[in-house]
């Protein structure tokens, strides 16, 4: 089975949204996901987004990241913003 190397930006609903529960949902709802790796991107005035990176098995349609994504409290959207075939 091969994988893809996927970037996702999540944005919360407000400046004050805990970052750190959104992170630690993360990975409980994408338990397909391998390597996930989670960065907070300033965008503005404050407000933060959260990048993420992680390896994704082929077979698997890319929708089901977004839609399981966004059932997170706090979310406001999910973005794939890259989608690679993943090597080695």
């Amino acid at each position: 089975m091969g994988m893809s190397a996927v970037e996702i930006k999540i944005m919360p609903e407000s400046p004050t949204t805990d970052l750190a529960k959104i992170k630690k949902e993360i990975p409980k709802k994408l338990k397909e996901a391998k390597n996930i790796k989670i960065e907070e991107q300033e965008i503005a005035f404050g407000l933060k987004a959260l990048k993420i990176m992680l390896a994704w098995p082929e077979n698997l349609d890319t929708d089901i990241i977004e839609n399981k994504l966004q059932e997170i409290e706090g979310v406001s959207s999910v973005k794939i913003e890259d989608i690679r075939r993943a090597f080695g």
